[in-house]
């Protein structure tokens, strides 16, 4: 089911300072639950779906139960839907660009496309990276769909938050300055927790902001002004939910001896 007008609803909800909030779903029934919550949009979590359906992280689901999965969440929902695509199942731009139309049909608004190497080492260079952003945007113009493409740079990921520092931060600038002249409409940096390196990509960064959430770190007021366009809470909802279900599960069996 192919939305424009949601499409572009989405993208207008990505606001400097007053941020979207993206709790993560996994299925038709959690994205249900999450718009009755009072979601203005849902996302899926990668690593969510994955473990839902037996299997790990890193593009380890089948891409046909990925993309089956996402039109049953469309389906069950009247928010737009954006799609954890990780690294878009494939390396080469040619390849990317039928996977990008199918997750279009699907009904999807947009995608995370992130820039680590999938089964290797490290991120891909900037003018890698640039070239498989350059062939979503096309396969997205192709269709004549304002996909969001939301950048994902995995440079804080590859660091122990010990390490983070302002010239990580200036290498996450480069790239979204980079990604954004090759088609991205976001850039999503996951694992930067530091409040003042924070303020300063949301200061530099030519894109919207995505900064991921984690237990204990950030309440959203606080990163709304840090200047930061979308929060997401990624496997923290999945793990949330996993927590529940043990202990409830636990205290039936205990009950019932």
């Amino acid at each position: 089911m192919v939305d424009t007008e949601r499409a572009l609803v989405f993208k207008n909800l990505h606001r400097k300072g007053d941020p979207l909030i993206l709790y993560n779903i996994w299925d038709a029934g959690t994205a249900k639950a999450v718009q009755q919550a009072g979601a203005k949009a849902v996302a899926t979590s990668s690593a969510a779906v994955a473990m839902a359906n037996g299997y790990t992280d890193r593009q380890n689901l089948p891409l046909d139960l990925a993309l089956a999965n996402l039109r049953r969440i469309v389906a069950a929902v009247d928010v737009p839907v954006t799609l954890d695509f990780e690294s878009g199942y494939a390396a080469s731009p040619d390849d990317l660009r039928p996977n990008i139309r199918w997750v279009i049909e699907a009904g999807a608004v947009g995608i995370n496309f992130e820039d680590q190497i999938i089964g290797g080492e490290g991120l891909y260079s900037i003018d890698v990276q640039c070239a498989r952003i350059a062939a979503v945007r096309q396969a997205a113009d192709e269709a004549s769909f304002p996909l969001f493409v939301n950048a994902r740079t995995d440079i804080f990921l590859k660091k122990d938050v010990s390490e983070h520092n302002e010239a990580l931060v200036d290498e996450a600038i480069a790239r979204a300055e980079a990604y954004m002249q090759a088609g991205a409409s976001g850039i999503f940096a996951p694992g930067l927790r530091h409040e003042n390196l924070i303020r300063k990509l949301c200061d530099a960064s030519p894109l919207p902001v995505n900064i991921m959430i984690y237990s204990g770190a950030f309440a959203p007021g606080q990163l709304a002004a840090c200047g930061v366009s979308r929060i997401s809470y990624g496997g923290v909802s999945y793990g949330a939910m996993l927590t529940f279900l043990k202990t409830d599960a636990e205290r039936a069996f205990a009950d019932g001896n």
